[in-house]
């Protein structure tokens, strides 16, 4: 079944027009790279508001580059985040989320349908050379790995760095306190096949960059997409002895640093190989800090809350775009944009029409990365797996639902009749609901969710197992 699905999705893509284009077109394509954190949050960078994380590289990223302040990952947590990102789409249409299971875990037989088109499957099959290195966390099992889903390479984690505890590891939060390499059996994977178990993860960061510098260098003849989604610093947290104290933040501090140093390896490489001026880099995560660990989770600065929850501080992400010559350097965008739209935004910078067979949530952000327009974007969902907790039109923000991120003390979701209402151009933090005198805004959101409501088809959860259809 799985294997028709795939078929059908090649014939798809031939069917719209995605055949590979001349090598000479191939040279005027640009390149693609993302780079993505796990669990990093709106104030832990410095170019971000951080008062003591230096990121130098990624400082100099945004003063060479753009700038997102309203900038949302799909999901308050990690697969449905990763799901959204590679298809367009909200989780729930794909089935990548759950209510019970809120992620992929090593016992789960589930993963990303075939049926589900990745932006690297749209890029691979019209000539572009790609590459997964980092955390996957959207199925473990042969069939639901990168090199099944357009990549043609893939080094790194197949989900979390916390799972697959050993059994004579300390119990509770005491791993997390000293944590050391043998507590977690996570295993480092290259293609298909289990290389390292368990997987150093004081070199890990180091491996991934070098692993994306050899990528680079080797397939700068022609158009690539690169992904590079980091393991850090979702907890336990680790870093090479090149970091140890280097940060005077800590050890999250150190983490931080060393990604930003890895930044810096990236867009140094492709300034050496001459692709600056041919590569889009984006910059982001999948989904706010982990507020309960304190000192070992990051910041979501001036937002509220964080992993967990659709407060601000659970989905909007610290991120920067960088093109050198196309992208305004030292340009800051307020549009409101996802990680949805790299989707959308790969799609037309690498000519490719976009899928017209199902449902996206992506927009283009073309216009906005070249200063010469907005996003077509008029309204941003939000939600915890496959309940919609909020909506934001323009600058207003409409909780329905609310539920705080994950910590001690009581989580239990509450119901607002009326919702309440921020607007988030004032008051980014959430702490002023003005619901009672903004009562079109409630009439407003009311319609745009109806819409919305009225074309959404939910697919099938495939995290939790005894729904996981075998497709």
């Amino acid at each position: 079944m799985r294997a028709f699905s795939r078929l059908l999705v090649w014939v798809l893509l031939a069917m719209f027009g995605w055949a590979t284009s001349t090598r000479a077109a191939e040279t005027q394509r640009p390149n693609f790279v993302v780079i993505f954190c796990d669990d990093l949050g709106y104030g832990d960078l410095g170019c971000f508001g951080n008062p003591t994380i230096r990121t130098p590289q990624l400082d100099r990223m945004a003063a060479e580059g753009m700038k997102f302040t309203q900038f949302y990952s799909a999901a308050p947590v990690c697969t449905p985040s990763r799901a959204a990102l590679m298809t367009g789409r909200l989780p729930l249409r794909s089935g990548m989320c759950s209510n019970k299971r809120r992620v992929l875990f090593p016992d789960s037989k589930g993963g990303l349908p075939a049926a589900e088109v990745t932006i690297a499957e749209a890029l691979q099959a019209n000539g572009y050379a790609t590459a997964c290195i980092g955390k996957w966390h959207l199925g473990h099992l042969p069939p639901f790995l990168p090199t099944r889903n357009g990549f043609d390479s893939y080094l790194g984690i197949p989900y979390s760095n916390d799972m697959d505890r050993a059994n004579d590891a300390p119990r509770g939060r005491a791993a997390f306190l000293q944590p050391k390499i043998g507590y977690w059996q996570v295993p480092l994977l290259r293609g298909l096949q289990e290389i390292e178990r368990p997987v150093d993860q004081t070199t890990i960061t180091r491996r991934y960059t070098q692993a994306a510098v050899d990528f680079i260098k080797a397939q700068k003849e022609k158009p690539f997409f690169l992904y590079m989604p980091h393991s850090m610093p979702h907890v336990p947290l680790f870093r090479s002895p090149e970091f140890v104290g280097k940060s005077r933040r800590g050890l999250f501090g150190d983490v931080i640093e060393e990604i930003d140093w890895s930044v810096g390896q990236v867009l140094q490489c492709l300034r050496d190989e001459g692709l600056s001026e041919n590569t889009v880099v984006f910059f982001t995560s999948d989904n706010g800090p982990w507020l309960t660990f304190s000192e070992q989770g990051g910041t979501a600065g001036l937002l509220r809350d964080g992993k967990g929850s659709t407060w601000e501080g659970g989905m909007r992400e610290p991120t920067i775009a960088w093109w050198p010559k196309t992208i305004p350097a030292a340009s800051v965008s307020l549009q409101v944009a996802s990680t949805m739209d790299l989707f959308a935004t790969f799609h037309q910078l690498a000519g490719i029409p976009l899928p017209k067979e199902r449902v996206l949530d992506s927009h283009d952000l073309t216009p906005v990365l070249q200063g010469k327009g907005a996003s077509t974007r008029s309204a941003l969902f939000y939600y915890r797996a496959y309940q919609l907790m909020a909506v934001r039109v323009g600058p207003w923000k409409v909780h329905y639902q609310t539920q705080d991120a994950y910590g001690p003390g009581s989580r239990q979701a509450v119901n607002h009749n009326p919702p309440l209402v921020y607007h988030l151009e004032h008051d980014p933090s959430e702490k002023f609901n003005v619901a009672k005198t903004h009562p079109e805004v409630i009439a407003q959101a009311a319609e745009v969710v109806a819409k919305h409501r009225a074309e959404l088809k939910p697919a099938l959860s495939q995290l939790e197992n005894e729904n996981f259809l075998n497709q």
